[in-house]
């Protein structure tokens, strides 16, 4: 009597049965890749019946479930086909110890009586001394109230002016006109409208990047030199070391201008 093969050995390995039903759907391993999220890696893995790759048996069942899925195929065969070959599925956990910890777990904690008494205690005792120090304090002679109530009327109070103690300085056409000769000084100011305007010293370090609007003013000074952009320079009145840059700049024209300690002269 011949002795053949069982009719499982002469199953194909699942990583053969899905490779083929890949090919099949024509579809690419980086294709299968992005639509199961299954790192290529492990597919050409589980393709070549490596599943050491998945991280154990259950990432390996999930791995070959969505694959399965993918090329279209019934996933459960190759599923148990996997438990045979590799010891079978691990036995369920009983479900009555769970239950009982999850019992044991929800029964509601008893209040601490004694704690919460000595507490009331703690406040009434607290509210007792309280009392009797304010009584204690308003047994003291009248006449120590009304001196410090006569010390504290003395203090005349300071005449108001109307302006602040500090007042911070402001730039103005002065104090542009008297610029130092060592320095170069630009001042900006958007009288025509509002302007993007950005502003650099001589090292490249920015001094200014933001919306001038109507009516504001912004002062550089630099030991060598200031760099504008000027995004509408139409809008902008431009002084350099306390004269008028008389430039003409059309309204919404984009300049790039460099002043030195010797301008004002176009950069």
């Amino acid at each position: 009597m011949s002795i053949g093969n069982s009719p499982e050995d002469d199953r194909p390995s699942i990583g053969r049965v899905l490779q083929q039903a890949r090919i099949a759907a024509g579809l690419t391993v980086e294709e299968i890749s992005t639509s199961t999220r299954v790192r290529i890696p492990i597919v050409h893995a589980i393709e070549e019946d490596d599943f050491s790759r998945c991280g154990g048996d259950v990432y390996a069942r999930g791995h070959i479930r969505a694959l399965a899925r993918a090329v279209h195929i019934d996933p459960e065969p190759l599923v148990a086909q996997y438990d045979d070959e590799h010891g079978g599925r691990p036995a369920p956990t009983s479900a009555a110890p769970l239950f009982e910890a999850e019992r044991i777990r929800s029964e509601p904690r008893r209040p601490n009586w004694t704690a919460a008494m000595v507490a009331a205690i703690v406040v009434v005792i607290g509210f007792v001394g309280f009392t009797v120090v304010k009584g204690g304090n308003n047994d003291r002679p009248t006449t120590t109230q009304v001196a410090e109530g006569a010390t504290a009327n003395t203090e005349s109070p300071r005449p108001k002016t109307g302006k602040s103690a500090d007042p911070k300085p402001e730039t103005s056409d002065s104090a542009i006109a008297a610029a130092p000769r060592d320095k170069v000084t630009v001042k900006l100011s958007a009288s025509q409208g509002k302007s993007w305007i950005s502003a650099k010293d001589h090292n490249g370090r920015l001094l200014f990047d933001g919306l001038l609007l109507q009516g504001q003013s912004k002062t550089f000074q630099d030991q060598e030199r200031v760099d504008l952009v000027l995004g509408d320079a139409g809008s902008i009145e431009l002084y350099v070391n306390g004269k008028k840059v008389e430039d003409k700049f059309q309204p919404g024209q984009v300049e790039r201008l460099s002043y030195t300690k010797g301008d004002p002269s176009v950069g």
